[in-house]
């Protein structure tokens, strides 16, 4: 089937589908615009409304501005990754917090008991937060998007290492290093290349 850039009405405009997901791109080159707190903070606030396991928003995210801390990210980079933390403005570290279930109380009143339940059970923590926090790693890369930030996932790394520089008092778990900025050009030298239509990778049982 040929791939097409649309195949039903939506509820938000076409230019904002475009901006978010048909248009935008894997960056890999920026400008040298700085990226602010508050812009990375506004993503934020629109990346956590996204749905997690019980409501549990495992996602924590170290952002890394400063030369010192990007050589120090850039240790446990692989090699073709090293430069890119470099040169980015901002590399954000996104890790899984297996303790999670410290803020329970609040983030999931509905059922009480869950964090007594979970506090013992250390293996099903680690899955559950490695599952949600990556799907709001998705949702902050959109949310990055929009508000005109451009991003670049990448997890060419030595995560223990990362984890032992950064996290060693939190316990946080390491998932992918994004790097975000704003995009130079189109941001890239590939061209866009194909995607798989709906089609190729949906059954209807």
């Amino acid at each position: 089937m040929t791939e097409t850039l649309t195949t039903a009405p939506l509820a938000i405009a076409d230019e904002v589908a475009d901006h978010l997901f048909r248009t935008a791109r894997t960056a890999q080159q920026f400008t040298d615009e700085p990226v602010t707190d508050a812009q990375l903070e506004a993503a934020w606030d629109l990346a956590k409304f996204g749905p997690t396991a019980m409501n549990s928003l495992p996602l924590r995210v170290l952002v890394v501005r400063t030369d010192e801390a990007k050589e120090r990210l850039a240790a446990h980079m692989a090699d073709g990754n090293a430069d890119r933390v470099r040169t980015a403005p901002v590399s954000l570290v996104l890790a899984a917090d297996p303790a999670f279930h410290q803020h329970m109380d609040t983030l999931f009143p509905a059922v009480p008991g869950v964090r007594e339940n979970l506090d013992g059970a250390a293996e099903v923590r680690e899955q559950m937060a490695r599952k949600s926090a990556l799907i709001q790693a998705g949702y902050l890369v959109v949310g990055l998007r929009a508000v005109g930030l451009a991003a670049g996932p990448m997890d060419g790394m030595d995560f223990a290492a990362t984890d032992a520089e950064f996290f060693g008092e939190t316990g946080w778990k390491s998932l992918l290093v994004v790097r975000v900025g704003h995009v130079e050009g189109e941001g890239t030298g590939y061209p866009r290349f194909p995607r798989l239509a709906y089609d190729q990778v949906a059954r209807t049982v």
